[in-house]
């Protein structure tokens, strides 16, 4: 009997430089596919760097066809600016995998250094360094980020069959609305906030 074959997209949400690794999953074995990075630090306007964002990840989608998508969780520091406009891109990339009803699951940073590493404070040379003797490519990238993607799928790969309340999983558009409500409609009025869930939840029934 032949295992079934997977497609596993990993994505490293940013504002200046955004990564993607892709791994192809065979039952326990894993190889690598690609990875690639989307460099937006000759845009200034925000508004198109997301139409950027967007876009690719649509791209890229249609490129490799994963079969599910593991996404950097949202994190919280000092600059609120900086929070707001990462949430942004995570919040642009996630919304293009839903769209097309590709499972997401979240991993917050540690727990990506620490599947991969052992040591939830590695640094990005680390990450790569173990990467390259997991997945034997020959190159890595100045920047790195894509392979902080590559990380968060191997670590989605790591974590497969596992449950726990470290991850947030999502298998698609009306699945993500209704565990998020609040990151959804935020400080809405409460008559405001349900016509807009209820209207959200209706609109991925039409596309159906």
């Amino acid at each position: 009997m032949m295992e079934k074959e997977r497609i596993i997209m990993g994505i490293d949400p940013g504002t200046n430089i955004m990564g993607f690794g892709v791994i192809k999953v065979v039952g326990r074995t894993m190889s690598f596919v690609a990875m690639d990075e989307l460099d937006m630090r000759k845009l200034d306007d925000p508004f198109l760097k997301l139409q950027h964002i967007y876009k690719a990840t649509t791209r890229l989608i249609d490129t490799y066809l994963p079969d599910e998508i593991a996404l950097e969780a949202p994190f919280y520091g000092k600059n609120v600016q900086s929070m707001l406009k990462l949430g942004r891109a995570q919040g642009v990339a996630m919304a293009a995998g839903l769209m097309r009803d590709i499972p997401i699951t979240e991993y917050l940073p540690k727990r990506v250094k620490m599947a991969i590493t052992g040591n939830g404070n590695a640094s990005k040379e680390q990450v790569a360094g173990m990467l390259v003797q997991l997945l034997h490519f020959k190159e890595i990238p100045h920047h790195m980020d894509s392979t902080d993607a590559l990380g968060i799928a191997v670590c989605h790969f790591f974590n497969t069959g596992k449950t726990d309340t470290k991850s947030a999983s999502y298998s698609g558009w009306k699945s993500f609305v209704s565990q998020n409500q609040d990151r959804i409609t935020g400080s809405l009025p409460a008559d405001i906030k349900k016509k807009t869930l209820k209207s959200l939840l209706e609109d991925t029934k039409l596309k159906k």
